[in-house]
């Protein structure tokens, strides 16, 4: 999220979490005021590969209640952020494969994992991984599915969430799919794409 009234446009829809990314090299890079928001939305800090005092500034600053973490973060930095007190949601990028092992140094540092698109960029690469990767997903933290999610994934979301490796998928992360320009959701089209979904998750 960048603009502000579009911040509050989409605020009404009442997202669990709501993304503002501190990475300077991010077209989406958000340098303004977040405005006043629900206590039932969590903002969350999107950095890559910053240090603890930039990112605890930050955090600081804008009153965030979590960080997503998009760079090679230590777990070690992880734990210094989950000892702030903040949700830390880790993320890791899926192509073809995945070694799921690469995860144990992370369960006891992180609440969240979080699964995007391995491409160029550290996130922002809007398109869809294969998602049947994740039936070799061994743990049982929580976790975010990201990547290139939008109206036309409806179908194969339905029948995503209706497989055991679906258990642990706690949040969908929508992001480029839902924009009118770089860091602008369209508020409508992400009413609409939550409307399908919930009512998908209810015939579960």
């Amino acid at each position: 999220m960048k603009n502000p009234n579009n911040i509050l446009d989409v605020a009404k829809l009442n997202p669990e979490f709501m993304g503002f990314i501190f990475y300077k090299n991010s077209s989406r890079y958000f340098n303004g005021v977040i405005p006043k928001l629900s206590e039932n939305i969590k903002k969350i800090g999107v950095f890559v590969d910053a240090n603890f005092d930039y990112i605890k500034g930050v955090v600081n600053k804008h009153s965030l209640q979590g960080v997503q973490l998009h760079g090679n973060e230590s777990p070690e930095l992880c734990k210094q952020l989950q000892d702030l007190g903040r949700t830390v949601i880790k993320v890791f990028s899926i192509k073809d494969t995945f070694d799921f092992n690469s995860l144990e140094a992370y369960e006891d540092v992180c609440d969240y994992y979080l699964f995007d698109t391995k491409g160029k960029q550290p996130g922002g690469n809007g398109y869809v991984f294969d998602w049947s990767v994740l039936k070799n997903y061994s743990s049982i933290k929580p976790y975010f599915l990201s990547g290139g999610i939008g109206p036309d994934e409806i179908d194969n979301l339905s029948d995503f969430l209706k497989r055991p490796e679906a258990l642990f998928c706690h949040s969908l992360d929508l992001n480029s799919k839902f924009e009118t320009n770089q860091g602008l959701k369209n508020a409508e089209k992400l009413k609409a794409f939550k409307n399908v979904i919930q009512n998908q998750v209810k015939n579960l």
